[in-house]
């Protein structure tokens, strides 16, 4: 094994952040939903101060990884070539259900060419490409709903409709947060994960 430097300060930063920002919006979230109004988790007019000041931040904090990966090389580790993408899809997949177990060498091990295996590498698009401008984009439309331009669609209120997409791409993101956590603990050495994007160092595997 090496050690590379795959994860530059701005990245650990904006992770930081992305991390704080969206666990802030993730309870406050929860709590203007779910709360009894007689036993709040957090009450409900500063969860929603918090949510709204927390999705207003986390859209600069957008700007900044959009814009890295724009003018850094680390936009390279995002892009998905089509032919035998699907092959290296499967064989991921089968080494997280069963070859991990079976004490396997990991199929694309993180080296200073490929941060990201295959599924990481999918997830990350669709997560950071299509549900962040997502939930983003219907945040500030519920902040702002003059800014909803269609009031009907197929006989629904734009309003309830931007709500519930907002709704899907909060949960479907916080999925991903917690199968991101859970990843990053079957790292080998265990921990190694956790360390390297504190420390941007990583022990690569040739």
């Amino acid at each position: 094994m090496s050690t590379v430097y795959l994860y530059p300060i701005w990245t650990r930063l904006w992770h930081l952040f992305n991390a704080l920002l969206c666990l802030a919006l993730i309870f406050t979230g929860l709590s203007m939903q779910y709360s009894n109004p007689e036993y709040p988790l957090i009450r409900f007019d500063i969860a929603v101060s918090i949510h709204n000041i927390s999705g207003i931040l986390l859209s600069i904090n957008y700007l900044m990884i959009l814009i890295g990966n724009l003018a850094t090389g680390n936009g390279k580790y995002y892009w998905i070539r089509i032919k035998g993408f699907y092959n290296e899809l499967l064989a991921q997949g089968k080494y997280y259900m069963f070859g991990m177990f079976r004490g396997e060498k990991a199929p694309y091990p993180i080296n200073v060419d490929r941060k990201f295996n295959p599924l990481q590498k999918l997830s990350y698009v669709v997560i950071i490409y299509f549900f962040m401008p997502l939930i983003i984009i219907t945040g500030w439309a519920l902040i702002y709903p003059e800014m909803i331009f269609v009031n009907k669609i197929f006989g629904t209120s734009g309003l309830h409709l931007t709500d519930l997409l907002h709704i899907i791409a909060g949960f479907i993101i916080s999925l991903f947060m917690l199968i991101h956590v859970y990843i990053c603990t079957i790292g080998k050495p265990r921990g190694t994960h956790f360390r390297a994007i504190m420390s941007g160092w990583h022990q690569a595997e040739h």
